[in-house]
Protein backbone atom coordinates (compact mmCIF):
# COMPACT_ATOMS: atom_id res chain seq x y z
CA UNK A 1 0.00 0.00 0.00
CA UNK A 2 1.35 3.32 -0.56
CA UNK A 3 -0.07 7.09 0.24
CA UNK A 4 0.49 10.02 -1.64
CA UNK A 5 1.69 13.54 -0.44
CA UNK A 6 1.24 15.76 -3.22
CA UNK A 7 2.10 14.77 -6.07
CA UNK A 8 4.53 12.18 -4.47
CA UNK A 9 3.59 8.56 -3.68
CA UNK A 10 5.22 7.03 -0.77
CA UNK A 11 5.66 3.11 -0.05
CA UNK A 12 7.99 0.49 0.12
CA UNK A 13 8.72 0.79 -3.38
CA UNK A 14 10.06 4.43 -3.86
CA UNK A 15 12.41 6.31 -2.75
CA UNK A 16 12.52 7.85 0.76
CA UNK A 17 11.18 11.03 1.57
CA UNK A 18 12.89 13.01 3.57
CA UNK A 19 10.98 15.80 6.00
CA UNK A 20 13.23 18.70 7.62
CA UNK A 21 11.87 19.99 10.76
CA UNK A 22 12.23 23.27 11.14
CA UNK A 23 10.46 23.64 14.36
CA UNK A 24 12.02 26.27 16.83
CA UNK A 25 14.75 26.44 14.46
CA UNK A 26 13.43 30.14 13.28
CA UNK A 27 14.34 31.50 16.18
CA UNK A 28 11.11 33.98 16.16
CA UNK A 29 12.15 35.58 12.39
CA UNK A 30 9.69 34.93 9.74
CA UNK A 31 12.61 35.63 7.11
CA UNK A 32 15.09 33.24 9.26
CA UNK A 33 12.31 30.74 8.35
CA UNK A 34 11.96 31.11 5.00
CA UNK A 35 15.58 31.08 4.76
CA UNK A 36 15.37 27.35 6.15
CA UNK A 37 13.28 26.48 3.50
CA UNK A 38 15.60 27.42 0.76
CA UNK A 39 18.38 25.88 2.56
CA UNK A 40 16.53 22.56 3.07
CA UNK A 41 15.59 22.49 -0.20
CA UNK A 42 19.46 22.48 -1.47
CA UNK A 43 20.09 19.92 1.03
CA UNK A 44 17.86 17.61 -0.46
CA UNK A 45 14.26 17.47 1.62
CA UNK A 46 11.75 16.75 0.06
CA UNK A 47 9.53 18.67 2.53
CA UNK A 48 10.14 21.45 5.17
CA UNK A 49 7.45 21.06 8.83
CA UNK A 50 6.57 23.61 11.50
CA UNK A 51 5.49 23.20 14.65
CA UNK A 52 2.33 25.41 15.29
CA UNK A 53 1.89 25.52 19.28
CA UNK A 54 0.81 28.71 21.31
CA UNK A 55 2.35 28.50 24.54
CA UNK A 56 -0.62 28.24 26.62
CA UNK A 57 -2.05 25.47 24.79
CA UNK A 58 0.48 23.19 24.82
CA UNK A 59 1.76 23.89 27.98
CA UNK A 60 1.16 24.72 31.65
CA UNK A 61 3.59 27.27 33.30
CA UNK A 62 2.14 26.33 36.39
CA UNK A 63 2.70 22.73 36.10
CA UNK A 64 6.51 23.00 34.82
CA UNK A 65 7.69 25.42 37.78
CA UNK A 66 6.17 22.76 40.13
CA UNK A 67 7.24 19.91 38.72
CA UNK A 68 9.41 17.80 41.22
CA UNK A 69 11.14 15.33 38.88
CA UNK A 70 14.05 15.87 36.02
CA UNK A 71 13.09 17.36 33.09
CA UNK A 72 16.11 15.81 30.34
CA UNK A 73 17.29 18.87 28.10
CA UNK A 74 15.21 20.67 29.21
CA UNK A 75 17.11 21.64 32.30
CA UNK A 76 19.73 23.02 30.97
CA UNK A 77 17.69 26.11 29.52
CA UNK A 78 17.94 29.72 30.73
CA UNK A 79 14.45 30.52 31.06
CA UNK A 80 11.56 28.56 32.19
CA UNK A 81 10.06 26.25 29.80
CA UNK A 82 7.16 28.22 29.00
CA UNK A 83 8.80 31.13 28.11
CA UNK A 84 11.36 28.87 25.69
CA UNK A 85 7.67 27.96 23.83
CA UNK A 86 6.28 31.04 24.40
CA UNK A 87 9.89 32.93 22.42
CA UNK A 88 9.89 29.85 19.68
CA UNK A 89 6.04 30.29 18.41
CA UNK A 90 5.50 29.77 14.98
CA UNK A 91 3.42 33.13 14.19
CA UNK A 92 0.03 32.14 12.73
CA UNK A 93 0.41 35.08 10.47
CA UNK A 94 3.56 33.44 9.30
CA UNK A 95 1.49 30.56 7.86
CA UNK A 96 0.53 32.08 4.10
CA UNK A 97 3.80 33.14 4.07
CA UNK A 98 6.16 29.98 4.55
CA UNK A 99 3.43 28.21 2.50
CA UNK A 100 3.75 30.38 -0.50
CA UNK A 101 7.67 30.79 0.53
CA UNK A 102 7.80 26.60 0.08
CA UNK A 103 5.60 26.78 -3.32
CA UNK A 104 8.80 28.88 -4.75
CA UNK A 105 11.39 27.01 -3.49
CA UNK A 106 9.29 23.50 -4.79
CA UNK A 107 9.15 21.77 -1.68
CA UNK A 108 5.97 20.31 0.27
CA UNK A 109 5.31 22.40 3.22
CA UNK A 110 3.82 20.83 6.55
CA UNK A 111 3.41 21.64 9.70
CA UNK A 112 2.40 20.18 13.32
CA UNK A 113 -0.97 21.27 14.75
CA UNK A 114 -0.69 21.48 18.62
CA UNK A 115 -4.64 22.96 19.04
CA UNK A 116 -7.95 22.63 17.30
CA UNK A 117 -8.05 26.24 15.90
CA UNK A 118 -4.86 25.77 14.46
CA UNK A 119 -6.08 22.16 13.23
CA UNK A 120 -8.51 24.01 11.12
CA UNK A 121 -6.72 27.09 10.25
CA UNK A 122 -3.84 25.25 8.46
CA UNK A 123 -5.99 22.17 6.77
CA UNK A 124 -5.87 24.54 3.24
CA UNK A 125 -1.65 24.71 3.18
CA UNK A 126 -0.90 21.06 4.22
CA UNK A 127 -1.05 17.67 2.14
CA UNK A 128 -0.33 15.65 4.99
CA UNK A 129 -0.33 15.75 8.93
CA UNK A 130 2.09 14.79 11.29
CA UNK A 131 1.24 13.95 14.81
CA UNK A 132 4.05 14.26 17.28
CA UNK A 133 4.93 11.66 19.98
CA UNK A 134 3.86 13.81 23.01
CA UNK A 135 0.04 13.86 21.44
CA UNK A 136 -0.18 9.95 20.85
CA UNK A 137 -2.79 9.20 24.09
CA UNK A 138 -4.85 12.73 23.29
CA UNK A 139 -6.87 10.56 21.26
CA UNK A 140 -9.65 12.81 20.62
CA UNK A 141 -7.30 14.97 18.93
CA UNK A 142 -5.60 12.60 17.07
CA UNK A 143 -9.37 11.54 15.84
CA UNK A 144 -10.22 15.11 14.67
CA UNK A 145 -6.91 15.02 12.61
CA UNK A 146 -7.84 11.64 10.88
CA UNK A 147 -10.80 13.16 9.65
CA UNK A 148 -9.24 15.61 7.58
CA UNK A 149 -9.15 12.56 5.26
CA UNK A 150 -5.11 13.75 4.53
CA UNK A 151 -1.93 10.94 5.25
CA UNK A 152 -1.33 11.17 8.76
CA UNK A 153 1.88 10.50 10.39
CA UNK A 154 2.38 9.34 13.83
CA UNK A 155 5.37 9.38 15.82
CA UNK A 156 5.70 6.81 18.34
CA UNK A 157 8.50 8.42 20.65
CA UNK A 158 8.10 7.67 24.97
CA UNK A 159 5.44 5.32 24.11
CA UNK A 160 4.37 1.27 24.02
CA UNK A 161 2.86 -0.68 21.55
CA UNK A 162 -0.50 -0.31 23.65
CA UNK A 163 -0.18 3.30 23.20
CA UNK A 164 1.02 2.81 19.57
CA UNK A 165 -1.95 0.74 18.91
CA UNK A 166 -4.28 3.04 20.59
CA UNK A 167 -3.47 5.52 18.32
CA UNK A 168 -3.33 4.08 15.14
CA UNK A 169 -6.76 2.57 15.72
CA UNK A 170 -8.25 5.65 16.45
CA UNK A 171 -6.91 7.67 12.78
CA UNK A 172 -7.91 3.98 10.97
CA UNK A 173 -11.45 4.61 12.04
CA UNK A 174 -11.80 7.30 10.29
CA UNK A 175 -8.63 7.24 7.97
CA UNK A 176 -6.34 4.41 6.32
CA UNK A 177 -3.30 6.92 5.07
CA UNK A 178 -1.19 6.23 8.15
CA UNK A 179 2.53 6.23 8.00
CA UNK A 180 3.90 4.90 11.73
CA UNK A 181 7.09 5.94 12.79
CA UNK A 182 9.36 4.95 15.22
CA UNK A 183 11.10 7.21 17.47
CA UNK A 184 12.94 8.38 20.01
CA UNK A 185 11.98 11.48 22.43
CA UNK A 186 15.48 12.30 23.73
CA UNK A 187 16.63 15.26 22.22
CA UNK A 188 20.38 15.45 23.77
CA UNK A 189 22.17 14.94 20.94
CA UNK A 190 24.09 12.56 22.57
CA UNK A 191 25.77 9.10 21.13
CA UNK A 192 24.38 7.26 23.87
CA UNK A 193 20.60 7.64 22.31
CA UNK A 194 21.60 5.48 19.95
CA UNK A 195 21.31 1.83 22.42
CA UNK A 196 17.44 3.52 22.77
CA UNK A 197 16.59 4.12 19.04
CA UNK A 198 15.22 0.46 18.70
CA UNK A 199 15.30 0.67 14.84
CA UNK A 200 13.68 -3.22 15.10
CA UNK A 201 10.71 -1.69 16.48
CA UNK A 202 10.50 -1.16 12.84
CA UNK A 203 9.93 -5.16 12.26
CA UNK A 204 7.48 -5.38 15.00
CA UNK A 205 5.38 -2.76 13.32
CA UNK A 206 5.48 -4.37 10.01
CA UNK A 207 4.71 -7.32 11.45
CA UNK A 208 1.57 -5.87 12.86
CA UNK A 209 0.59 -3.64 10.20
CA UNK A 210 1.59 -5.37 7.13
CA UNK A 211 0.40 -2.70 4.56
CA UNK A 212 1.05 0.25 6.63
CA UNK A 213 3.90 3.19 5.75
CA UNK A 214 6.74 2.92 8.17
CA UNK A 215 9.01 5.80 8.93
CA UNK A 216 11.64 6.68 11.63
CA UNK A 217 11.59 10.38 13.54
CA UNK A 218 15.29 10.98 14.68
CA UNK A 219 16.99 12.74 17.17
CA UNK A 220 20.71 11.18 17.23
CA UNK A 221 23.52 12.59 15.49
CA UNK A 222 24.21 12.04 11.76
CA UNK A 223 22.96 9.36 9.95
CA UNK A 224 23.50 5.78 11.09
CA UNK A 225 20.15 5.48 12.33
CA UNK A 226 18.35 6.52 8.98
CA UNK A 227 20.30 4.29 7.28
CA UNK A 228 19.16 1.58 9.70
CA UNK A 229 15.60 2.03 9.28
CA UNK A 230 15.32 2.52 5.32
CA UNK A 231 17.51 -1.07 5.29
CA UNK A 232 14.53 -2.08 7.60
CA UNK A 233 11.43 -0.82 5.42
CA UNK A 234 11.17 3.24 6.52
CA UNK A 235 10.29 5.46 3.61
CA UNK A 236 9.47 8.32 5.49
CA UNK A 237 12.62 10.36 7.76
CA UNK A 238 11.96 12.96 9.80
CA UNK A 239 14.90 15.28 11.40
CA UNK A 240 15.37 18.41 12.97
CA UNK A 241 17.17 21.07 10.74
CA UNK A 242 19.36 23.67 11.21
CA UNK A 243 21.87 26.20 9.21
CA UNK A 244 24.27 26.52 12.03
CA UNK A 245 24.36 24.29 15.18
CA UNK A 246 26.34 26.86 17.21
CA UNK A 247 23.15 29.01 17.63
CA UNK A 248 20.96 29.66 20.77
CA UNK A 249 17.89 27.59 20.67
CA UNK A 250 16.38 24.39 22.25
CA UNK A 251 16.79 22.79 18.90
CA UNK A 252 19.99 23.68 17.33
CA UNK A 253 22.44 21.25 18.90
CA UNK A 254 20.54 17.92 17.55
CA UNK A 255 19.42 19.43 14.12
CA UNK A 256 21.16 18.72 11.00
CA UNK A 257 22.94 21.06 8.82
CA UNK A 258 22.63 21.34 5.26
CA UNK A 259 26.50 19.57 4.53
CA UNK A 260 24.98 16.57 7.22
CA UNK A 261 21.70 16.89 5.76
CA UNK A 262 23.21 16.60 2.21
CA UNK A 263 25.36 13.75 3.19
CA UNK A 264 22.46 11.98 4.65
CA UNK A 265 20.14 11.64 1.91
CA UNK A 266 22.52 11.26 -0.51
CA UNK A 267 23.88 8.08 1.19
CA UNK A 268 20.41 7.20 1.76
CA UNK A 269 20.34 7.07 -2.17
CA UNK A 270 23.39 4.73 -2.46
CA UNK A 271 21.61 2.42 -0.09
CA UNK A 272 18.12 2.43 -1.70
CA UNK A 273 20.32 1.55 -4.75
CA UNK A 274 21.84 -0.89 -3.24
CA UNK A 275 18.88 -2.72 -1.18
CA UNK A 276 17.71 -3.39 -4.78
CA UNK A 277 14.27 -5.76 -5.34
CA UNK A 278 15.39 -8.92 -3.39
CA UNK A 279 15.18 -11.49 -6.39
CA UNK A 280 18.39 -13.10 -6.95
CA UNK A 281 20.16 -12.95 -10.36
CA UNK A 282 23.16 -12.66 -12.71
CA UNK A 283 23.33 -8.46 -12.44
CA UNK A 284 23.90 -6.53 -15.61
CA UNK A 285 26.91 -5.68 -14.46
CA UNK A 286 28.17 -9.24 -13.20
CA UNK A 287 27.37 -10.76 -17.00
CA UNK A 288 31.55 -10.54 -17.36
CA UNK A 289 32.28 -11.15 -14.18
CA UNK A 290 30.25 -14.91 -14.53
CA UNK A 291 33.07 -15.68 -17.41
CA UNK A 292 35.81 -14.37 -15.97
CA UNK A 293 35.22 -15.85 -12.18
CA UNK A 294 33.58 -19.16 -13.10
CA UNK A 295 34.96 -22.25 -13.95
CA UNK A 296 33.98 -24.49 -17.09
CA UNK A 297 34.77 -28.33 -17.60
CA UNK A 298 38.42 -28.28 -20.05
CA UNK A 299 40.51 -30.67 -21.59
CA UNK A 300 43.68 -31.52 -19.76
CA UNK A 301 44.92 -33.37 -23.01
CA UNK A 302 44.45 -33.18 -26.73
CA UNK A 303 41.16 -35.76 -27.95
CA UNK A 304 40.15 -37.32 -31.00
CA UNK A 305 36.86 -37.31 -31.92
CA UNK A 306 34.69 -40.36 -31.10
CA UNK A 307 37.33 -40.28 -27.88
CA UNK A 308 35.62 -41.55 -24.17
CA UNK A 309 36.00 -39.20 -22.00
CA UNK A 310 37.18 -39.98 -18.47
CA UNK A 311 37.90 -38.45 -15.52
CA UNK A 312 41.40 -38.05 -15.92
CA UNK A 313 40.81 -36.18 -19.52
CA UNK A 314 38.96 -32.96 -17.22
CA UNK A 315 39.86 -30.28 -14.99
CA UNK A 316 37.79 -27.30 -13.95
CA UNK A 317 39.30 -24.04 -15.14
CA UNK A 318 38.53 -20.67 -15.37
CA UNK A 319 37.14 -18.60 -17.73
CA UNK A 320 33.62 -20.14 -18.72
CA UNK A 321 32.52 -18.92 -21.78
CA UNK A 322 28.92 -18.46 -22.58
CA UNK A 323 27.60 -22.02 -22.77
CA UNK A 324 30.19 -24.02 -21.46
CA UNK A 325 29.43 -27.08 -19.16
CA UNK A 326 29.57 -25.92 -15.55
CA UNK A 327 31.46 -28.36 -13.22
CA UNK A 328 28.52 -29.74 -11.83
CA UNK A 329 27.14 -31.55 -14.71
CA UNK A 330 30.68 -33.33 -14.79
CA UNK A 331 29.76 -36.46 -14.13
CA UNK A 332 27.34 -36.39 -17.30
CA UNK A 333 30.42 -35.75 -18.88
CA UNK A 334 32.45 -38.88 -17.39
CA UNK A 335 31.98 -41.77 -20.11
CA UNK A 336 30.44 -39.85 -22.90
CA UNK A 337 32.15 -39.99 -26.83
CA UNK A 338 33.87 -37.28 -27.76
CA UNK A 339 31.79 -35.67 -30.94
CA UNK A 340 34.75 -33.59 -32.10
CA UNK A 341 38.27 -33.25 -32.07
CA UNK A 342 39.41 -31.15 -28.95
CA UNK A 343 43.42 -29.62 -28.13
CA UNK A 344 44.27 -29.72 -24.74
CA UNK A 345 42.80 -26.62 -22.94
CA UNK A 346 39.99 -26.45 -24.90
CA UNK A 347 36.21 -25.58 -23.48
CA UNK A 348 33.51 -28.23 -23.56
CA UNK A 349 30.62 -27.26 -25.05
CA UNK A 350 27.15 -29.82 -24.87
CA UNK A 351 27.54 -29.72 -28.18
CA UNK A 352 30.99 -31.35 -28.11
CA UNK A 353 29.49 -34.54 -26.33
CA UNK A 354 26.65 -37.41 -27.37
CA UNK A 355 24.24 -37.94 -25.94
CA UNK A 356 24.04 -35.26 -23.07
CA UNK A 357 21.04 -34.34 -22.30
CA UNK A 358 20.73 -30.79 -22.19
CA UNK A 359 19.40 -28.94 -19.23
Amino acid sequence: MSIKINNRDISINTQTYFIADIASNHDGSLERAKELIFKAKDAGADAVKFQHFLAEKIVSDYGFKNLKTAMSHQSKWDKSVFEIYKNYECKRNWTEELYNTAQKANIDFMTTPYDYEVLNMIDKYVPAYKIGSGDITWIDFISAIAKKNKPVLLATGASDMDDTERAVNAILKYNKQVVLMQCNTNYTGNLENFKYVNLNVLKTFSAKYPEMTLGLSDHTPGHSAVLGAIALGARVIEKHFTDDNNRKGPDHPFSMNPQSWKQMVEASRELEFALGDGIKRIEENEKQTVIIQRRCIRLKNDMKAGSIIKEADIEPLRPAPANSIEPYKVNDVIGKELVNAKNAGDTLYEEDIRGLIKC
